[in-house]
């Protein structure tokens, strides 16, 4: 990976020069109204579309493999569920730009919206431009602190920093054990980081956490693990909260130190990552890495398609599990979310051919 600043979320910062308005997304007020989280059994709701015309797709950034992943598979899942989405757009890490390039899709005219959002709370001004429009959105892998969505296509991030706190846990009896997160003013970095926090807290207290905030940046993980390692030479455990990220400036520094020990070897640091990129599962053959949690790329980007149709529809949905082992949960927003499954691959399963990672080359 390139030395130079790699951003892989939202920058923590906030949209000021639009007004924001607290929305609560629409979720299963009635029966009637609603359909079960079953894609066989979506309802129609009573004012609805036909789910025709263009559908903007807006990413986050393109610098990541994971979201060079999700790129390549959205063209394809978008065929397969009869969307007619325009070419992705890349917002390069600015959550600013993202508001602009929300905005210019509405200008063409496009009847959906499918974004990756940057910051959990900036966004909500696209959102709002989006209903003022009456142009329905559908969030993936980001859930909007405020704002109206259709549904919100996502893992459960606090489930990878449980899985990452486990396997952790189970592997290093006692120690010093670092966390690498991500962006605090995200979603996905809160749930992890405090999700893994707390797992240890209570289930694995001979550990002791010591944390990095690299804003998904690789450049910011690798100098700070740096200046940790030198003052934290006995570290027994490390969790990447982004594999697509942090994956080569840890490997890097771990090797410039000659701590870069393979599985099995004394001295080994054991490693848990987040994304189940190729790279990733490189590296746990190589022994490299121990683990990571495939965050699914191709289902963000199936369901994604999925629900901008049946919004396009009129269609409504509740929470309650779905027939492709999800489930859909109700958020302390009111927004609701299709949590995704994302399995944690160890060097047992690396090689099933089911991994997402396993099918790009």
């Amino acid at each position: 990976m390139a030395r130079r600043t790699v951003r892989y979320g939202r920058q923590g910062r906030r949209i000021s020069s639009w007004a924001v308005r607290a929305t609560a997304a629409a979720a299963c007020g009635t029966l009637a109204l609603t359909a079960c989280g079953s894609t066989k059994d979506a309802g129609p709701a009573s004012a609805g579309g036909d789910g025709t015309g263009k559908v903007g797709v807006i990413l986050p950034l393109l610098t990541s493999p994971f979201w060079q992943s999700y790129n390549d598979y959205v063209p394809k899942m978008a065929k397969s569920e009869g969307v007619d989405a325009l070419k992705t757009v890349n917002s390069n890490s600015d959550p600013s730009q993202q508001i602009t390039d929300i905005n210019n899709e509405l200008n063409q005219g496009v009847k959906g919206l499918v974004v990756a959002p940057l910051d959990s709370a900036a966004i909500e001004a696209g959102l709002d431009q989006a209903e003022r429009k009456g142009v329905p959105v559908v969030a993936v892998d980001v859930a909007p602190d405020k704002g109206k969505v259709a549904m919100v296509v996502r893992a459960n991030n606090v489930a990878y920093g449980e899985k990452a706190c486990d396997y952790l846990g189970q592997h290093v009896t006692s120690g010093k054990v670092v966390q690498i997160m991500g962006d605090l003013a995200s979603v996905n970095g809160r749930d992890r980081s405090e999700a893994f926090r707390d797992c240890v807290k209570k289930k694995y207290p001979k550990l002791k956490v010591l944390e990095i905030p690299a804003k998904w940046e690789s450049d910011t993980a690798a100098s700070k693990l740096d200046t940790l390692l030198n003052a934290n030479p006995d570290i027994k455990g490390i969790y990447m909260q982004a594999g697509g990220v942090y994956l080569a400036p840890t490997l890097q520094t771990l090797k410039s130190k000659n701590m870069l020990k393979t599985a099995g070897q004394k001295g080994h640091i054991a490693i848990v990552s987040n994304d189940g990129i190729p790279q990733e599962f490189d590296a746990i053959r190589k022994g490299e890495i121990d683990a990571t949690v495939s965050q699914p790329a191709d289902s963000y980007a199936k369901y994604g398609m999925y629900y901008i149709k049946a919004a396009m529809q009129g269609k409504t949905f509740k929470p309650g599990p779905t027939d492709h082992d999800s489930e859909i949960v109700k958020l302390p927003s009111g927004i609701l979310e299709d949590q995704l499954p994302a399995p944690l691959v160890t060097k047992d399963n690396v090689d099933d051919p089911k991994l997402w990672g396993n099918t790009v080359k």
